[in-house]
């Protein structure tokens, strides 16, 4: 199935059914009042969140979601049934935005999580209700409420703890096949990667967080070149950037520390949250480079850079250095975890 980030659709909500007008007629009772009964309500329209799902795709050929309309009431006072409200299932991390208002309505992040976006009509009132001691035969009825109407624009940011960040070939969907259950394509050539794919890294039972690999970046990626500027979304919701540089060019005269600044200046211009999020740099294809010419390339770059942050050497195609990175990964991820909950409980004590 492609993969598809954004879509925009319609929901219309069903309409309440119309009152009943009706007299009770019987043998033997020759005044027997109002019976209309009220008409059912039109189904509601919500969103609810489906773990598995990971595309808008199926939003492409279908664009208009509408419930059903509630029953008209009958006499004898029945009340009108009211219609099922309509579920539409979306992929967990979607940004649900209002159209015409340009305001966000709400996100889906939680398996089973319900986002009500259309709101039934109410059904109308039946002749019944209009009964009063001057008036034994009333002969109103109210419609029922038209249901609402809305035009909707969906945004996919998928749900991942740790992002991938590089140029393309860096080296990043041979890492995310190394450490999970992945398999992304990898190739020889230049964006392999043309659209986000996800990873399960499981260190043990009830430990594991998931990585998110997009196309690779190049210069003016902010501005619409290359594949990776409309996927820098994918990484807003991401706790730690893993910043893969392939440490190998330094042995024609490339400048990896030129290559690791584009980047950096594509997500400023991109996010200046994005930017300044936790971000590791990792050189990989240490294997490339054996020994002290290793060591002594990855010297020279960090000196260059004034990199402050954690440093990883890995190997991703013989997983040389991963387990290493992806434990510390799984202990920054559940520090900080703790760090958000003790803030939560202060703050609930504190209210």
């Amino acid at each position: 199935m492609k993969f598809v980030d954004e879509a925009a659709i319609r929901v219309q909500a069903g309409n309440g059914g119309d009152g009943a007008f009706s007299f009770r007629r019987e043998k033997f009772i020759p005044r027997g009042g109002p019976d209309g009964g009220d008409g059912g309500d039109g189904g509601s329209v919500y969103f609810v969140g489906r773990e598995g799902l990971n595309t808008l795709a199926d939003f492409r050929h279908t664009r208009v979601f509408r419930a059903a309309h509630g029953a008209k009431g009958g006499g004898s006072n029945c009340t009108g049934k009211s219609a099922d409200d309509l579920f539409i299932p979306l992929p967990l991390g979607t940004r649900i935005k209002d159209a015409g208002a340009d305001e966000l309505i709400g996100e889906i992040t939680r398996d089973g999580q319900t986002l009500l976006v259309a709101h039934g009509g109410k059904g109308g009132l039946g002749n019944t209700h209009f009964k009063s001691s001057t008036n034994r035969a009333p002969r109103r009825t109210t419609p029922g409420k038209p249901g609402e109407q809305r035009a909707l624009e969906l945004e996919l940011q998928v749900l991942a703890d740790v992002g991938l960040l590089g140029l393309p070939n860096a080296g990043k969907s041979t890492f995310l096949r190394a450490v999970s259950d992945a398999r992304p394509k990898v190739a020889d050539y230049p964006f392999t990667t043309l659209h986000p794919h996800l990873g399960v890294v499981r260190i043990e039972e009830n430990r594991s967080f998931v990585v998110a690999d997009i196309p690779g970046l190049i210069e003016g990626a902010a501005e619409g070149a290359g594949l990776g500027h409309q996927f820098l979304r994918h990484l807003a919701r991401t706790h730690i950037l893993l910043h893969l540089v392939d440490l190998a060019p330094l042995e024609t005269g490339a400048d990896p520390a030129a290559d690791v600044r584009t980047i950096e200046a594509e997500l400023k211009k991109f996010s200046a949250a994005l930017a300044k999020q936790e971000r590791w740099l990792v050189l990989n294809k240490m294997d490339l480079v054996p020994g002290k010419d290793g060591e002594n390339h990855a010297r020279r770059l960090l000196n260059k850079l004034k990199w402050k942050g954690p440093v990883y050497r890995i190997s991703a195609i013989n997983r040389e250095g991963c387990r290493a990175l992806v434990m510390d990964l799984m202990r920054r991820l559940e520090q900080r975890k703790e760090k958000t909950e003790k803030k939560t409980h202060v703050r609930k004590r504190q209210s």
